[in-house]
């Protein structure tokens, strides 16, 4: 076969990449062609994303990848779950798509008077989540929304702007499955929480499943830009689905997705839908195969994240990320510990601040040094991958023998080894573009290149070095984990 370039766009919640796959047949090369930062835009009390902005950007990976010799073969669209837009009649983008950082728990409490929380989990196999599409929509009935009214399609992120580079419109399984609007049994949209929201049917779209193409770059685009129609492929849409398609693992293994979030989990050809699933406020999210992945989301780096943009908030500095995170390795160990996921850390602003409150309510030593704030959240978050990893064992039925970890929070060495120490597992991590890796095999699975996600995992077997690290688990590791589970314990009653 020639030589193919496989464009993937990779977004995130906070930046936005154009990362070229140059498939030989065997081996997936990745070749950065742009790079951008994403933020939402705050107003009043809701955000939202700047989608012309970030239609500019891909418009201008496309265009680098040209002047860099690469015509690309395909594209293909991944991005965070759950936001979307809302065109209208005549196909126009009616506002700016709605930030999910915005949710709050008022529209989410409101839903489960009309459909339990219970029977939401039981229709949708998703855990209880304020920033879900359904909840988002709901906050828009409630409030009578003139948008709502008005719109005649609805599309998730990677679709709407796929939609603005080939003017088709279709909702991609993995993205969907993120909604909290999904059967999860017929990987339909469920008409019951439909009508029993007054959510309108009709702005819906036909769900097609990742590995397929769909429609080719907009004549007038190609020739502004000066690429032939280049075929769109549906990936995995969302970012999770798209990095997981791209893990290297065998065997019993969990996932964790590291990032903004840490979203761990396992792959499963069914839905686990038993007591200790909802218990645990797991959600069954869509797999590339079309199958599920029971997972968990934790809160991530989004923690460390925040307490960087306040100190530089508050400095006129921006720290860079190698300075954090070697002031953490010279932090004393498990002096403040948290659970990641306690609700306040879960907006954006004075992170610092959240992190010492929790800290005093739970008679720890308040953080004081960037060291030792940043070795609080980089421990806390190895504790409650112990936490989910146990979890998984109990949904599997049998224990998880392996870790692996792919996505950019892989470049904090630190994480990596705490990682392996907390949950007693051997962890393989890597790599560390998994979305973008994930991203480019379904497009070739679409091209017919590659046959099938067995075959695409073997490329990546082929193309990427991954690290192993060994777990070193001590008694100080165990004490920690017994002190965050009491913690967790004392601050729901809170």
């Amino acid at each position: 076969m020639k030589t193919l370039n496989l464009l993937a766009f990779d977004m995130g919640a906070s930046n936005g990449r154009g990362i070229l796959g140059v498939f030989d047949g065997n081996r997936m090369d990745l070749q950065p062609v742009g790079g951008f930062d994403n933020n939402f835009i705050q107003q009043g009390a809701l955000g939202y994303w700047d989608y012309q902005h970030i239609l500019d950007n891909l418009k201008a990976c496309f265009a680098n990848a040209k002047h860099q010799g690469m015509t690309p073969d395909c594209f293909g669209i991944d991005t965070w779950g759950v936001d979307y837009g809302l065109l209208d009649k005549d196909d126009n983008l009616i506002e700016n798509p709605r930030a999910y950082r915005m949710s709050g728990d008022e529209e989410m409490h409101a839903a489960w008077e009309k459909i339990s929380k219970r029977e939401f989990f039981d229709i949708t196999g998703l855990a209880a989540l304020n920033f879900n599409t359904v909840y988002q929509l709901y906050r828009r009935v409630l409030e009578k929304d003139p948008a709502l009214a008005q719109a005649r399609t609805l599309l998730f992120m990677p679709d709407l702007l796929g939609f603005g580079l080939t003017g088709v419109k279709k909702s991609e399984y993995t993205m969907a499955s993120t909604s909290g609007l999904l059967d999860v049994r017929t990987r339909a949209f469920s008409g019951e929480i439909l009508d029993r929201l007054n959510i309108p049917r009709h702005i819906f779209r036909e769900i097609d499943m990742p590995g397929t193409l769909r429609g080719s770059l907009r004549k007038d685009l190609a020739e502004e830009l000066g690429l032939p129609l280049v075929p769109y492929a549906a990936v995995g849409g969302h970012d999770t689905a798209s990095a997981v398609a791209a893990i290297p693992g065998q065997g019993d293994f969990a996932f964790c997705s590291s990032g903004t979030w840490s979203l761990f989990g396992f792959e499963s050809k069914t839905p686990v839908l038993s007591d200790f699933v909802y218990d645990s406020n797991f959600s069954n999210e869509g797999t590339v195969q079309g199958g599920y992945r029971p997972l968990k989301n934790i809160m991530g780096l989004w923690l460390a994240q925040e307490c960087r943009r306040d100190w530089a908030k508050k400095t006129g500095e921006t720290l860079d990320w190698e300075y954090i995170k070697a002031e953490a390795v010279k932090a004393e160990p498990f002096r403040s510990i948290l659970d990641p996921d306690y609700p306040a850390f879960y907006k954006a602003g004075d992170m610092p601040a959240k992190i010492r409150e929790y800290c005093k309510k739970t008679g720890q030593p308040e953080p004081e040094t960037i060291g030792q704030f940043a070795r609080c959240v980089y421990e806390s978050l190895a504790l409650k991958y112990r936490w989910a990893v146990e979890r998984l064992s109990d949904m599997k039925g049998r224990p998880v023998t392996s870790l692996n970890i792919v996505g950019g929070g892989i470049q904090n060495l630190q994480l990596n080894q705490m990682a392996a120490d907390s949950t007693g597992l051997v962890t393989t991590v890597g790599p560390t573009e998994g979305a973008a890796m994930g991203n480019a095999l379904l497009q070739a699975i679409a091209l017919g290149e590659i046959k099938d996600l067995n075959q695409a995992r073997e490329v990546v077997r082929r193309s990427v070095q991954t690290t192993v690290y060994e777990p070193k688990r001590t008694a100080a590791w165990d004490e920690a984990y017994a002190r965050m589970l009491a913690y967790m314990e004392e601050m729901t009653h809170d």
